[in-house]
């Protein structure tokens, strides 16, 4: 008998309190099973069972061998469940983590809902750093690089920000046509939420990177507002593509320095590198490198 079929039959002799019945469960003699553990406690080097004619009973070391030994089919338990589910229909709870921008990325996360019903979402949407394995997502969407060596992760596009304005703001300030000219337009700023720091403008001139003190006449901590506030006409933003190219084709924000602008963010979808990768994740990643659109 091998070594796991030994602990299994340890298992089992320790649950029945009789070698007979594990024999009967194994398919083998009682005496087999007997040979096996006398072994196993002979390579071990402690006795497992106080054994008589009548009773049979653990010693401490083979109460807490036990314990370890259902540890182990447990794992097998599961490792043969994903085994399963691999070759079945996903299922279960997908836990997602999306920065708070993430709401504009809402359509292909419903298209992929529609596509696999089964599959049900979990989505945290938050911009600080979370604790991907600590706390328990099977993917996590986040800008920039990663720096967390325990995570596998797949780039899911670059996109260049758009400046963009109001056709009201426009009529009334003027427009822009070089990035100083900013340096006299009210500006809406992003500030990071993990840092406190505001998201530079991507500006450049002739493949050079541009730092310009613009003013700051709004400073918002998320995406959405900066929209509105620059929809209302209150200001010039700086914001990722895929926020505002639906209103630069509804005509309430009009495009300003595309060519002066330099690609400045990247998405990236993450999950944890110590983990099997479950079908469900796996679907979820691949989805999201054939659906979404950033630029």
């Amino acid at each position: 008998m091998d070594r796991l079929g030994a602990l299994n039959a340890f298992m089992r002799a320790a649950e029945t309190r009789s070698f007979v019945a594990t024999g009967r469960d194994l398919g083998i003699s009682a005496s087999a099973v007997g040979k096996a553990i006398a072994r196993l406690e002979e390579r071990l080097g402690v006795r497992l069972l106080h054994r008589s004619t009548r009773s049979m009973t653990l010693t401490a070391e083979g109460r807490t061998f036990l314990d370890h030994c259902r540890r182990i089919f447990e794992e097998v338990d599961a490792a043969e469940a994903m085994l399963f589910q691999a070759s079945d229909t996903p299922s279960g709870v997908l836990r997602v983590s999306l920065p708070i921008a993430g709401m504009l990325l809402m359509p292909v996360i419903a298209a992929f809902m529609k596509t696999w019903p089964d599959i049900r979402m979990d989505i945290d949407f938050t911009d600080r750093m979370v604790a991907v394995i600590e706390e328990g997502f099977d993917a996590v969407i986040r800008t920039g690089e990663i720096a967390d060596t325990r995570l596998m992760h797949r780039k899911l596009g670059v996109f260049r920000h758009r400046i963009v304005a109001s056709p009201a703001y426009l009529a009334q300030h003027g427009t822009p046509l070089t990035p100083e000219d900013l340096l006299n337009h009210a500006c809406l700023h992003h500030r990071y939420m993990n840092n406190g720091r505001l998201e530079p403008w991507p500006l450049m001139r002739n493949g050079v990177d541009l730092k310009l003190d613009l003013p700051e006449t709004a400073v918002v901590s998320t995406i959405e507002p900066l929209l509105y506030l620059a929809e209302q006409g209150l200001g010039v933003a700086c914001l990722p593509p895929f926020a505002v190219n639906r209103k630069i084709e509804a005509g309430t924000l009009v495009p300003l320095l595309d060519g002066m602008l330099h690609d400045a963010g990247s998405f990236r979808v993450l999950w944890p590198a110590n983990r099997y990768m479950l079908p469900k994740t796996r679907l979820f990643v691949d989805f999201l490198v054939d659906h979404l659109v950033l630029g």
